[in-house]
């Protein structure tokens, strides 16, 4: 028998939980029944997410393929795992590369941005604002060193935006725009085609 909701976040038919004064924390978020799968938290707020395209799909695929080839011992790589920024804030990044020893099990549900070394974010038409703004300046804020934005280009390739924290001024600041071929030395050495994004290696 399952547990009965905590008071004030049962669910009513059809409709979501009311937020209580002050908004939502980063622990209502695993305990609100019924979310939908990829439920994040920004400022308070639950943010839900649209059924995404096949390039979103894809360019998922593609650099998770490529940072598990390529990641040190000591890392390791989840997708759609939320950071648990502060009370009010739990993004969660299509692809995050985190230190292995903060792994604390199959039921884990957040990392902390102190673990995190690359959050990465591939753009869909509903989470533009978010993925281009909020959410890069909220990891920042919050320390994690390494940010990818993956936008789909005019070809339908994944175009990746490489950004590095400054920790002077708490910002990223870009330092590549990559197409086709991705070759990084940081935050480890790796190297990514781009236009396999489709063909998975296939000829």
């Amino acid at each position: 028998m399952s547990a009965a909701p905590e008071p004030g976040l049962e669910q009513q038919p059809n409709r979501w939980p009311v937020p209580p004064e002050g908004g939502w924390t980063a622990d209502d978020l695993d305990r609100i029944p019924g979310l939908p799968p990829h439920t994040e938290l920004i400022d308070g707020r639950l943010v839900f997410m649209s059924p995404q395209p096949k390039f979103h799909t894809r360019a998922m695929w593609l650099l998770e393929s490529a940072l598990l080839t390529h990641v040190p011992v000591d890392l390791d790589v989840d997708r759609e795992m939320t950071i648990r920024l502060d009370r009010r804030n739990r993004p969660e990044p299509d692809l995050l590369v985190y230190r292995a020893e903060a792994d604390t099990g199959a039921d884990q549900t957040w990392y902390a941005p102190e673990d995190v070394v690359l959050a990465v974010e591939v753009v869909s038409p509903d989470s533009e604002e978010r993925d281009r703004g909020v959410k890069p300046r909220k990891y920042a804020e919050a320390g994690v060193r390494h940010f990818w934005r993956v936008e789909q280009g005019p070809d339908d390739l994944p175009v990746v935006y490489v950004y590095e924290l400054d920790p002077a001024t708490d910002t990223y600041t870009p330092t590549g725009i990559h197409r086709k071929k991705m070759n990084l030395d940081v935050p480890f050495p790796i190297d990514v085609d781009l236009t396999e994004i489709y063909r998975r290696g296939r000829p």
